[in-house]
């Protein structure tokens, strides 16, 4: 890798070798390796490896160990630069997905699925850090909507193949596997050769902090990461399970929400800016108290899977104004902190998200609904946690509360 180069002489790089760059790069490499491997995977555990409801929790319940576990980036940082183990864990995703198809057992699947995500935490982690530490606050929430656009965009371009190619050239688990593995890999082997290590103005702490003015972004996460498991392992995994969905059929679904998420996410960057997290995060709660509600409505009701087909992109549509967690905490932060918390945040994300998946597992084989009636229970909570959120956060009010409540500074 490239020499150590000061952030702040970036702007006389190349365009194409500037730390922005970089920023958008890497957002159109991760989903190539980890959207396809979401996109096949409840296929491909139910066809070839005969999953049931409580296989595919043991699975996501393997999958989310390395987030719990996230907080470990704060040892490994203290020896490698933040912006290498980003890039190496980019590599390590796109390793594992390229071998997923080749193991096609209850053992290789999870072995396999621990090594990427291993990859995939650990980028997310890094980057959501390199993010706030690179992006001016007065521009982050646009540019945050832009990187998520990119990163649909690459993810509609797998999307389209699959759909395109999957039936007409008999494709195997194995070769789309491979395939995009392969590009996520080869792609970030050129992002460690090609870019200079670039140096933030504010030196990282490297040792664990958590901050008691830090306790709603803390809560917020932690609800996130229990929402977020309905929606990673039983929604998609109804479509296949009640509705039969086959991998075209799935995909094209996906394609939908990601043609969304590319018009939208710009937008959801200026609406941030212009409303505040605040407001932002709570019209996003509302919204999934009402989807989770309408899951266990297609269940209960038998309403038909244009209903669940249209929920699920609803679904996915809430959940990109998320990135107003990311501006809120940049915000209420001490620079210096950004690393070290985004690893802590992390962690916190994957308490529910590691215990929840078996237990969600159980819960779908009595019954579908209590699944979606428990997610709306938790976007309730977030929702109440949300109204918190001043209007204008920062340093010193961080939470509506904090003009009432004397706290350390730290």
């Amino acid at each position: 890798m490239s020499r150590s180069f000061p952030l702040s002489d970036a702007a006389d790089l190349p365009r194409w070798r500037r730390p922005m760059t970089l920023l958008f790069v890497m957002a159109a490499l991760m989903p190539v390796a980890f959207s396809t491997w979401s996109a096949l995977l409840n296929n491909f555990v139910i066809e070839v490896a005969d999953f049931d409801g409580q296989d595919i929790g043991i699975l996501h319940f393997v999958r989310e160990i390395p987030g719990f576990l996230a907080i470990g980036v704060i040892a490994i940082i203290i020896f490698i630069r933040e912006q290498v183990v980003g890039i190496v864990s980019l590599i390590l995703l796109g390793v594992a997905t390229a071998l997923t198809g080749f193991f096609p057992s209850l053992g290789g699947i999870l072995t396999l699925t621990m090594l990427s995500s291993i990859g995939f935490h650990y980028y997310e982690t890094v980057n959501q850090s390199l993010q706030l530490q690179w992006l001016p606050k007065d521009r982050a929430p646009q540019i945050l909507g832009r990187l998520l656009a990119m990163g649909s965009a690459a993810t509609a371009v797998a999307y389209v193949l699959i759909v395109m190619t999957w039936r007409t050239y008999d494709l195997s688990y194995s070769t789309v596997y491979m395939v995009a593995g392969g590009v996520t890999a080869a792609g970030g082997l050129f992002c460690l050769i090609a870019y200079p290590v670039f140096e933030s103005p504010h030196p990282q702490v490297k040792k664990m902090v958590l901050k008691r003015r830090y306790w709603l972004y803390y809560a917020l996460q932690f609800m996130a990461g229990a929402r977020r498991q309905i929606f990673m392992v039983f929604a998609g995994f109804m479509m296949v399970e009640k509705f039969g969905y086959e991998v075209h059929q799935l995909t094209l679904l996906f394609l939908i929400n990601l043609a969304a998420n590319m018009v939208l996410a710009p937008v959801f960057g200026h609406v941030v800016a212009r409303f505040g997290e605040r407001r932002t995060l709570m019209f996003e709660y509302t919204g999934l108290i009402g989807v989770f509600l309408a899951y266990g409505g297609v269940y209960y009701f038998g309403w038909g899977v244009l209903v669940a087909a249209g929920l699920y992109v609803v679904d996915h549509i809430f959940f990109a104004l998320a990135l107003a967690l990311k501006t809120y905490f940049q915000k209420i932060s001490d620079p210096q902190d950004i690393a070290p918390t985004a690893a802590v945040a992390f962690t916190i994300n994957h308490i529910a998200a590691v215990g929840l998946p078996p237990v969600l597992g159980f819960m779908w084989m009595i019954s579908p609904v209590s699944v979606f009636v428990t997610a709306a229970v938790m976007a309730g909570v977030s929702l109440v946690l949300a109204v918190l959120i001043p209007r204008h956060p920062e340093k010193g009010n961080e939470t509506v509360l904090s003009k009432y409540i004397s706290a350390p500074a730290g």
